[in-house]
């Protein structure tokens, strides 16, 4: 698929960066959601100047394990899903992508055959 259209009318904020941890791509929601760090302004840095202690070690960790990482945050009364995990192209690790997502307080779980 290669327009890529539909990813500005998700409703999660996609950033993207490459294996050494140079951001290469977010979506309008991204650039929204860390518009006070810089939003657009922010592709082609890297991630770990972006982040404090201790999150700057877990996202490197990430990189060099090509690990997921996921987890909730709640930040003004809205919880989040964020779901951290390797790309790949070609079967070549190509970084890590996260996605946010908005979720409800109380969430069904359904465990499935």
């Amino acid at each position: 698929m290669k327009d890529c259209t539909w990813i500005e009318s998700l409703p999660a904020s996609i950033t993207v960066c490459d294996a050494y941890g140079v951001i290469l791509d977010m979506n309008a929601s991204a650039a929204w959601s860390f518009s006070a760090d810089g939003g657009l302004g922010l592709i082609g840095r890297s991630l770990l100047e972006c982040h404090p202690e201790p999150a700057r070690s877990k996202a490197k960790q990430l990189l060099e394990k090509q690990e997921k990482n996921v987890y909730t945050i709640e930040k003004k009364g809205v919880k989040k899903l964020v779901y951290q995990a390797p790309w790949y192209n070609n079967g070549a690790f190509g970084g890590l992508v996260e996605i946010v997502l908005e979720i409800p307080a109380q969430i069904p779980h359904f465990k499935r055959a």
